[in-house]
């Protein structure tokens, strides 16, 4: 198994490496279709608009590619006059950038660095100058004249018109070529849109047309909401970037206004990267540094403005990445196919993620890239707890509690938690370390929930991402009332919680026992050597009306809870007992348990327990008769 496995994966490992040298060796093609994929995203719902009209789908395409790069063309054009123009107007800055080095220079001068630059200027004067003794010069050197060195000198011919013309024609002809074929590909994207959708679904698997439709919406969906909104805040930009430098001052505000709509593609860094550009233009035209500061600090309000007030409001940052992933990706595509690449890496990388979302054995890229938390809550409070990093678990277990209820972190993440360390523990992989870290990070979350109430928050707060983001949203459940006034012979402890021999018993006991005094019921915990035959007799039961038992597994230990069940009932006659069978394993026990343990109730969660508690304590909950045992534990299951 293990070398089918070892094989299986270095299958996979040799298949990514081919996958990347493909496009990396064959740029001239791979980089035509995406730069066509993408823009038939942009432009597909154009085409839809135009046919809606009544208008023939071969004249919809044509006008709207034709529409498409003309205003490319147009652009680009506009960018050749701007910087022509800038090109000519570069030597009248010359004086005012001397100037400004000139101040720097003076302001500078006289201190450490200055003096340090005379004085390895000095020390250098010193070290290359000849030696003027005129008796060490006057020494004859024999054979003086055949020692001289000839100095030889290499020349290149000169190149040839074709060469000429060949360095200065390529770059155009491969830019004219891409065009070409990335026109061609947007052409045929979108006129055979449906019979490549149908054909992509063939190759996919139409055993599972319900998989690959929702890949295939899920995919379209996400990028053309991405791309148009981030194409339309772009262009937002550039044109506030323009608008803002012309008053400013700024020369050549179109050409910069248009550099900060493509740059601005690039994540993260490429509207500070377009900053660099017109905020050096003017340093250079202006004598002072008003114009200068005017222009930082118009970058410094925009970018954060778009960023993080608009683009959560029209897009809501739903490109399913995480940051590092985007950093990465631009890291990676740009070094596959250089600028180009940067420009495309974020859409690509959601092509990915959602070919990771919905194809099994590309899974690991959804884990690898997507803004989806790699482990369930339980399971990071269960890794952190193995890592001794108690603090971290206590503290991404709290996060959730401005959402849910104090009773819905407890069942949900500690208690699913317990159960992944109970069946760790069966199969031996736990020492006697990692159950005590495990219990304690159990009592820290215990004392840290202190100040919080057993309630759903009214107005929950923002979800955010963290590492203990619920995977699925479980529906809000009613709070449970909170006892007051309760009678005097009730007394001060009415719930006994009796644990059993598990590791892990005592931890949900205690989570229960605050969560019954957060609803104003008292409770203390009782060992299982309390409720042995020897010390049976020796158990306070005054006041006391539930008793719960709290076993987390019964696979080692059922008898032990029928032998407790008796005891308890020959000591404490009138209590309602609630046998609580916290794991898994109380599932496939049950039948057998509700004829031969003789419990009252039967409960798989903590809330369960506090409902039946708190009924229990009022007088809604009545006694149930031996034989009723089977149907109660039907209603409690």
């Amino acid at each position: 198994m293990r070398n089918e496995m070892a094989i299986a994966r270095s299958i996979t490992v040799l298949a990514v490496l081919g996958v990347i040298a493909a496009l990396y060796f064959a740029k001239a093609v791979f980089l035509p279709l995406a730069l066509a994929i993408l823009l038939t995203f942009l432009l597909a719902p154009a085409v839809r608009l135009l046919r809606s009209w009544g208008l023939p789908k071969p004249p919809a395409v044509v006008l709207v590619v034709a529409f498409a790069f003309t205003v490319i063309l147009g652009i680009g054009a506009l960018v050749g006059q701007q910087v022509t123009k800038l090109a000519q107007n570069l030597p009248v800055y010359q004086y005012n950038i001397e100037e400004k080095l000139r101040s720097a220079r003076e302001f500078a001068g006289g201190g450490m660095l200055e003096r340090i630059s005379n004085f390895l200027g000095d020390l250098n004067q010193e070290v290359g100058k000849k030696n003027d003794n005129p008796t060490q010069a006057a020494v004859p050197q024999p054979n003086e004249e055949l020692n001289k060195l000839i100095p030889v000198e290499v020349h290149q011919p000169g190149a040839t018109p074709m060469q000429v013309a060949q360095r200065v024609l390529q770059p155009l002809i491969d830019s004219l070529t891409t065009a070409g074929l990335v026109v061609i590909f947007v052409i045929f994207f979108l006129s055979q849109r449906q019979d490549l959708r149908d054909r992509l679904i063939r190759l996919a698997g139409s055993h599972d047309l319900q998989r690959t439709t929702d890949a295939i919406n899920d995919g379209v969906e996400r990028l053309s909401r991405y791309f148009l909104a981030q194409t339309a805040l772009n262009v937002l930009f550039g044109l506030i970037v323009g608008i803002a430098l012309t008053f400013i001052g700024v020369p050549n505000p179109v050409l910069f206004g248009i550099l900060a709509m493509v740059l601005r593609f690039v994540p993260y860094i490429g509207a500070f990267i377009a900053a660099i550009f017109p905020i050096a233009l003017a340093v250079a035209v202006d004598p002072g540094w008003s114009m200068a500061l005017m222009t930082t600090a118009l970058f410094l309000v925009v970018e954060p403005l778009i960023g993080q007030v608009i683009e959560p409001l029209v897009y809501g940052h739903s490109t399913g990445l995480t940051p590092v992933a985007i950093i990465i990706a631009a890291t990676f595509w740009t070094w596959l196919w250089g600028p180009i690449g940067l420009l495309l890496s974020t859409p690509l990388t959601v092509c990915l993620g959602v070919l990771g979302r919905h194809i099994p054995w590309l899974r690991f890229l959804d884990v690898m890239i997507g803004d989806e938390p790699p482990l369930s809550p339980a399971q990071s409070f269960y890794q952190r707890a193995l890592a001794a990093d108690i603090d971290e678990a206590v503290d991404q277990a709290v996060e959730i509690l401005p959402r849910r209820s104090l009773s819905y972190v407890y069942d949900k993440v500690v208690m699913e938690a317990l159960k992944l360390a109970q069946i760790d523990f069966h199969r031996g992989l736990l020492d006697p370390k990692h159950v005590e870290q495990i219990n304690e990070a159990v009592h820290e979350l215990i004392a840290d929930t202190i100040d919080y109430e057993d309630v759903t928050p009214r107005q929950p707060s923002e979800k955010t991402t963290t590492s203990v983001e619920e995977h699925e949203e479980s529906p809000l459940l009613p709070d449970l009332p909170v006892l007051r006034d309760l009678p005097p012979e009730l007394g001060a402890q009415p719930v006994l919680c009796v644990v059993g021999r598990g590791p892990f018993d005592d931890a949900v006991a205690r989570m229960l026992i605050q969560l019954l005094e957060k609803h104003g019921l008292g409770g203390c915990v009782e060992t299982n050597a309390a409720v042995s035959a020897s010390n049976i007799v020796r158990l306070n039961s005054a006041g006391v009306m539930v008793v719960c038992l709290s076993y987390l597994d019964l696979d080692s230990s059922p008898a032990h809870l029928r032998h407790s069940i008796r005891r308890i009932r020959r000591q404490i006659a009138g209590a309602t007992l609630v046998a609580g069978l916290w794991g898994h394993a109380g599932d496939e026990n049950r039948e057998q348990l509700q004829t031969t343990a003789a419990a009252d109730y039967y409960v798989l969660s903590l809330r369960e327990a506090l409902s039946l508690c708190i009924d229990a304590v009022s007088g809604h909950l009545p006694k149930l008769p031996a034989t009723r045992n089977a149907e109660a534990a039907t209603t409690a299951a």
